[in-house]
């Protein structure tokens, strides 16, 4: 019964979310007007024929181009990201030559065969009718626009090109370890982003992207003994076989070997998708009404199938967690489908490997979820700021996981102090403003973008407070959902919210390697001397417990922060940052003191951080 309420329900959805989704996006127009903040816009209409047996496809795109700019463009540009899957291309060359590959590429790419390769060939484009120049250099297109688009104006782009699906290796591909057929991701001839900071056009080397906000019109020709699940709102599950019939039968009314899959997908940024022959097709609709979708291989073993049940009413907790502590969901649909390499996030869906233990599935779902919020609702650039999207992603996941099922850890984050210190340690590690793709070392980079982004919110919890870091992540979200925030975004956010100033904090820790340090100097009575050993400045939270047993927390702000966290604590005088020592004097004659008994903050040697008076 719940998948024939499921088949009339798809299209009365669609209709509303649409709705939803409109009024978000003229939302966001009158915030540019109110602001002078603007973003451009691109509407995607593709008509796709795949050939399952040669895993070749062939495509239409017709692409309206909102110029919403204050720049006349006499170019534009398209990112090809299936041509990094051949011999010597970027990506692969980059993954010979890189001291710590990913196992997963090593040189994969490198040993592929003509018919292996993946590619995306254009074959025509026109603007507004007239043909242009186009020249394909690696994996992007460069295009010369017959005339400049002024701001304010559109221009329609249409293209036909053929492409041929890569062996899987990194994230897209077919064929997967697992057995998925199709995993469809960075698929098809994607406009770059043009903002402030001008044209976004980064060769693809295996990281992560950065897309133009706009609506999707999607129709897919493929094998009538494929599934497919993916970015967007069906609108056909009938025709395709989502729809059943009184006696529970799939419904199929297109005759012939290939079955026409229509998606729209409303105000997103990407579309993906992954097919397979035998997947099952399950749902689970929440209470709000939207319904969650999940695809997984029917020939899985019994455990892996088992998890797959168990995963589908913990994905809707996830998406009550993060609604209640982001911002609300704001999609009527969420797909969780096997496929990819691990667990990769994409519009209003994920790839994820399938045969895992049930803690695995439920932890990669938790993170590719979040991100959701953190790059598919509040889209950051991440090839210039993955901290902000994997790292913001981390400490809210790993946060969702402890209370969901119920861990009881006093800091779900603690993992990644322990991975920034070893990486600190060896003396590796990098400024988090590098570019993705430009890392030294993959180890570098992933302890930037995920631990130290991680420990950039944990740590600002004990700056600000946890009740502050709360609220900055709703306000964050209600101020620049289905925009493109910067670091400035999130650090303005936390100012408004708090009071403090943070100009300070985002400097040291995302544009430098400065490290924490501080040290107990000396106990003399009842005076207190510390010092700052390291080169970055911080407040401090003070436990000193005195000679008759009694205990006292004191907080030391930093002066730059013009302001304390709220605190049960006694605030006492502000340290200032050129000044390396500082004393205070306490109430009573003391035993002995500890720095920061929270553990938050990142002070990369503890050996100093207590010192007993006897």
């Amino acid at each position: 019964m719940k998948k024939i309420i499921l088949a009339v329900l798809s299209l009365s959805i669609l209709s509303c979310a649409s709705a939803q989704n409109q009024q978000t996006a003229d939302n966001i127009q009158q915030k540019k007007s109110n602001n002078g903040y603007w973003q451009q816009h691109a509407d995607y209409t593709m008509d796709i024929d795949v050939d399952v047996k040669k895993y070749q496809y062939k495509g239409k795109q017709s692409l309206i181009y909102t110029n919403n700019s204050p720049d006349a463009l006499d170019k534009v540009f398209y990112h090809l990201y299936f041509n990094a899957f051949q011999p010597n291309s970027q990506m692969d060359v980059r993954s010979r030559n890189i001291q710590d590959p990913d196992r997963r590429v090593g040189d994969r790419i490198s040993k592929l065969a003509p018919s292996e390769t993946g590619y995306i060939k254009v074959k025509s484009l026109k603007q507004n009718g007239i043909d242009v120049k186009f020249k394909t250099v690696g994996t992007i297109l460069e295009v010369t626009l017959n005339q400049p688009i002024q701001p304010g104006e559109r221009a329609t782009f249409d293209m036909i090109f053929d492409s041929q699906i890569p062996k899987q290796i990194r994230r897209s591909g077919r064929n997967s370890k697992e057995g998925v057929a199709l995993s469809m991701t960075q698929w098809y001839p994607k406009m770059a982003e043009y903002d402030f900071e001008g044209w976004h056009t980064p060769p693809y080397l295996g990281r992560e992207f950065h897309g133009v906000w706009g609506n999707f019109d999607v129709t897919i020709h493929i094998d009538k003994k494929y599934t497919i699940g993916g970015t967007g709102y069906l609108q056909n599950p009938q025709e395709v076989g989502h729809g059943y019939d009184t006696n529970g039968l799939p419904v199929e009314t297109v005759k012939g070997k290939k079955l026409t899959w229509h998606f729209k997908a409303p105000n997103v940024h990407d579309f993906t998708w992954g097919a397979d022959p035998e997947f099952i097709h399950d749902t689970y609709s929440m209470k709000n009404g939207t319904i969650l979708h999940f695809f997984y291989k029917k020939n899985l073993d019994k455990i892996y199938l088992e998890n797959w049940k168990k995963l589908q009413s913990k994905t809707a907790d996830l998406i009550t967690y993060f609604s209640e502590n982001i911002g609300q969901y704001p999609y009527k649909q969420y797909s969780v489908i096997q496929g990819g390499d691990g667990g990769m996030e994409y519009a209003m869906c994920t790839l994820i490997t399938g045969q895992r233990k049930f803690g695995s599935l439920f932890g990669v779902t938790a993170h590719e979820l979040a991100h959701t919020w953190f790059q598919f609702l509040l889209a950051t650039n991440e090839a210039k700021h993955p901290w902000m999207d994997e790292g913001f992603t981390t400490y809210i996941s790993n946060k969702a996981v402890n209370d969901i099922m119920k861990q009881g850890k006093k800091n779900p984050n603690s993992g990644s102090y322990g991975h920034y210190n070893h990486i600190v340690n060896k003396n590796t590690e990098e400024p988090l403003t590098t570019h993705a793709d430009r890392y030294h070392t993959n180890g570098a980079y992933s302890m930037g973008s995920y631990s130290k982004g991680s420990i950039f919110l944990c740590q600002l919890e004990y700056i600000i407070g946890a009740k502050n870091v709360q609220n900055t992540l709703k306000k964050y979200f209600d101020d620049f959902a289905f925009k493109h925030p910067t670091p400035n975004d999130i650090k303005r956010t936390a100012e408004k919210v708090s009071g403090i100033h943070l100009d300070w904090y985002l400097n040291e820790w995302t544009q430098t390697t400065h490290t924490i340090d501080y040290g107990i100097k000396g106990i003399d009575g009842k005076n207190v001397t510390l010092e700052r050993v390291g080169q970055m400045p911080m407040p401090i939270d003070i436990k000193v417990t005195y000679t008759d047993g009694s205990k006292e927390m004191f907080n030391i702000p930093l002066r730059m922060m013009r302001g304390s966290k709220p605190t049960s604590a006694k605030v006492i005088e502000d340290w200032t940052f050129a000044h390396p020592t500082y004393t205070f004097t306490a109430s009573k004659n003391v035993k002995s003191v500890e720095i920061d008994p929270s553990n938050l903050m990142a002070d990369t040697n503890l050996s100093n951080n207590t010192l007993n008076n006897q």
